[in-house]
């Protein structure tokens, strides 16, 4: 290596250094706030206490939570923090938005109805609706995330003899059913104790349900749901609930079914159907697949019973779609179009068909490329099961993701009491609401690209130029967004900016954060984006982290923000 090459790789090696580890200074309110509980440069135990109770709000900190901190964090030289000790705890992990408990803290003894519940749709595409393959793996992802109603659309496979899991009349390519109900079973339970939803869109002929039955009795066993009753007079609460499997489908057609059989002129009979015993009591091991060679051409009671939450799409128009019955419970599903078109008119009528029964939203057919719908539509009508496209990335995904962040990331959030209120309805619609509560948030700084350039896509040797995006999504009257300022060359941009955000129905609102790096010739560069339910955030000062666009945590890219509410 020559002597002018050796010096431009030393010299390019110390630029490298310098922006990998800028250093990060506390802004100047965090250093005035130090000033204010601390004495000769050190914040000792019972200061602290006083932050944490006083700028903090936390509920009732002893001076043993206090002392845990000064030990996780003070110079070794002292008994209390100085102010980079004092920085670097309010900028750590350990001081997050939410509460770091990963336990659920709603009321889980009401029906299923009374909740949202974190919901999939096409559960199975690892891409576009058209021609991605068919797989376990956005399934799984999705429980590991916490997703607690997983779909499966259930097709006879090419020789009609088995079951598949596709997008029908697509170019999808297959996956076996007994492959999806393993795993569903392998990692129902591993983010959340609380019960998974198996909805199935039944496209089978009447010989392949005792099969599908089967499979379902054998796969679950014991944890699986099964009611004593035909339909419902009333949903089971999610504590009752606990780590059981949950089937809802439409009911076959019984005559229908038997009709065809009957065309089929079929006099054999191959293999038995499942009798009571083998109901469900009975499981097979997981790595044993299943095919038992049963040939039934008989209708299968059996297949019918599983069912526990019916699906139905009434006959009629939608006033009969929306007709409360008190004899029983059922589940509707309307498109995203038919939802924005019901709630024009029939805003009130929706909110009280979804204080008893369970809607379901899915996205419009048009949404080929896996996109996903403002969730917020359904919400505030009160509809549970909003089902999104895990597998895709953008605003409104983020909103679901943020959603169901509340609740100890359970999968299932309590919804507000005016929503279950069957006195006065709530109008979603309504303009003139009074102002709840403001939420007052404020931008200090961010850090953190430099350490994750790579997964951020950013040039290390050119630091960026970055702004923050603070938007709150929920009714239409709390809705607006606001930016910072732009903070050009500098991976560590301190922003000082306050924003207040009224709020006629918190209990609803999500605060969405997203941080950019501005760019006057192309598209603005994503940074980092978050969404936090505004009913669970904690006061004070937090460090917020940031995810990407598929909703992946960044190591190390977070910001360091206030939030109050007047």
């Amino acid at each position: 290596m020559s002597r002018s090459n050796h010096t431009y790789f030393q010299v390019c090696f110390c630029f490298r250094r310098r922006f990998k580890a800028p250093v990060s200074e506390a802004p100047a309110e965090i250093k005035t706030l130090f000033e204010q509980y601390s004495e000769n440069g050190i914040m000792t135990v019972d200061q602290l206490q006083r932050f944490l109770i006083e700028v903090q709000k936390e509920d009732k900190p002893t001076r043993e939570d206090a002392q845990r901190i000064i030990d996780g964090f003070k110079h070794f030289r002292h008994t209390g923090l100085n102010l980079d000790a004092f920085f670097k705890y309010l900028f750590s992990v350990v001081n997050p938005p939410l509460s770091p408990s990963l336990v659920a803290h709603h009321d889980m003894a009401a029906p299923l109805s009374h909740y949202f519940i974190y919901t999939g749709h096409n559960s199975y595409l690892t891409g576009n609706q058209l021609t991605s393959d068919c797989s376990v793996v956005p399934i799984i992802n999705a429980l590991k995330r916490g997703v607690r109603a997983i779909e499966l659309d259930l097709w006879p496979n090419a020789t009609k003899d088995n079951v598949d899991v596709l997008h029908g009349r697509a170019l999808t390519t297959p996956v076996k059913l007994i492959k999806c109900l393993k795993s569903i079973k392998k990692y129902a339970f591993v983010a959340s104790e609380y019960p998974v939803v198996i909805t199935l869109e039944d496209h089978l002929t009447p010989d392949l349900r005792p099969k599908v039955a089967k499979m379902v009795t054998r796969t679950f066993g014991d944890i699986l749901f099964c009611p004593g009753s035909e339909c419902l007079k009333e949903f089971p609460s999610p504590e009752s609930l606990k780590r059981q499997i949950i089937i809802s489908t439409k009911p076959p057609n019984e005559d229908l079914d038997r009709k065809e059989v009957k065309d089929k002129e079929t006099s054999s009979v191959g293999g038995k159907a499942l009798d009571e015993e083998e109901g469900c009591g009975k499981e097979v091991p997981d790595d044993k697949d299943f095919d038992d060679g049963d040939k039934s051409q008989l209708p299968a009671p059996e297949y019918k019973h599983l069912i526990a939450i019916h699906a139905e799409q009434p006959k009629g128009g939608l006033d009969d779609c929306l007709r409360v019955d008190p004899d029983k419970v059922i589940r509707l599903s309307l498109s995203e179009q038919k939802l924005e078109k019901a709630v024009v008119t029939r805003g009130k009528q929706i909110v009280r068909f979804t204080q008893h029964n369970l809607l379901r939203v899915y996205p419009k057919g048009q949404r080929v490329d896996s996109s996903n719908y403002n969730p917020m539509i359904g919400w505030m009508h009160g509809a549970q099961m909003v089902a999104f496209n895990m597998q895709g990335f953008g605003r409104s995904l983020w909103l679901m993701h943020g959603m169901f962040r509340a609740n100890g990331s359970c999968g299932y959030v309590k919804k507000p009491d005016f929503l279950l209120n069957s006195g006065e309805v709530f109008d979603p619609k309504a303009r003139l609401l009074p102002v709840k509560k403001t939420l007052k948030v404020t931008v200090y700084m961010g850090d953190g690209w430099c350490y994750d350039f790579r997964k951020t896509h950013f040039d290390i040797c050119s630091p960026p130029d970055f702004y923050a995006k603070v938007e709150i999504a929920g009714v239409p009257a709390d809705c607006v967004m606001k930016k910072t300022k732009t903070i050009k060359d500098n991976w560590v941009p301190v922003w000082n900016e306050a924003f207040e955000f009224p709020l006629t129905v918190p209990e609803l609102a999500l605060l969405r954060i997203e941080v950019n790096e501005y760019d006057t010739t192309s598209r603005d560069d994503f940074g980092g984006q978050t969404c936090l339910p505004v009913s669970e955030l904690r006061r004070g000062i937090r460090a917020v982290p940031l995810f990407n666009r598929e909703g992946a945590k960044y190591k190390s890219v977070k910001l360091l923000m206030r939030f109050d509410f007047l």
